[in-house]
């Protein structure tokens, strides 16, 4: 199989409450956009960067205040978000976050869209709606609502949540990524050869994705 006909596919290890991972979505983007060979698949993979928060969620500003302190930290942090997101075209707004979710459900949905096709849309839609307009993504009202604004059948979607389908299959994911190593998101796997940590530049996973394309042509190893 030649360099210009091998499928590449990326495998994107994250959550939807997790900022950097908004910030690594529009980077992969970018460089996405630059590419000019077969197509690439870009799968996105389940991370709970808290799963102890409960199903119906946490009052986020305690929630953070708890686990950061009230130093300013939170406060630097948003802002440099705020910064970085700007350079995106993320419009963070983290005043309008009342709650911290547990992205359980989330994942489920993400899971689910992968297999009609949806997932990209469905990853994007969930980013926005959590760090932009400030919904509660751990609601399934919502996510059913967003499933079918992204194509989905919201029927079928409502049976699964209702059903349980594929939490057993979400954990045991998160658990097959801290088992590879993954302690912290975005992590991008490349061609499942290869991992890239945190939310690098676009340069810096167009270079990954170069590399990826020589490793499965052989002209490289991984």
């Amino acid at each position: 199989m030649s360099q210009d006909t091998a499928e590449l596919t990326i495998d994107v290890v994250s959550d939807v409450v997790c900022p950097w991972c908004y910030l690594g979505k529009k980077r992969l983007e970018r460089a996405l956009a630059e590419e000019h060979g077969e197509p690439i698949k870009v799968h996105w993979r389940p991370y709970q960067l808290d799963p102890s928060i409960p199903k119906e969620g946490l009052e986020r500003r305690a929630y953070m205040i708890n686990k950061f302190g009230n130093d300013g930290r939170i406060e630097a942090a948003h802002e440099r978000l705020n910064a970085l997101g700007a350079e995106e075209g993320i419009a963070f707004a983290f005043d309008k976050i009342a709650r911290a979710p547990n992205t359980l459900d989330a994942h489920r949905l993400i899971r689910w869209a992968f297999v009609t096709g949806a997932q990209d849309k469905i990853v994007d839609r969930l980013f926005k709606l959590y760090f932009e307009e400030g919904r509660d993504i751990g609601d399934r009202a919502l996510l059913i609502e967003t499933a079918g604004e992204c194509g989905m059948d919201k029927e079928v979607v409502e049976k699964l949540f209702a059903e349980g389908a594929d939490e057993a299959e979400v954990r045991a994911e998160i658990a097959n990524a801290q088992s590879m190593g993954v302690t912290g998101v975005p992590f991008f796997i490349f061609a499942q050869r290869f991992g890239v940590p945190g939310a690098q530049s676009a340069d810096v996973l167009a270079t990954a994705i170069g590399r990826a394309r020589k490793s499965l042509a052989g002209i490289e190893a991984a």
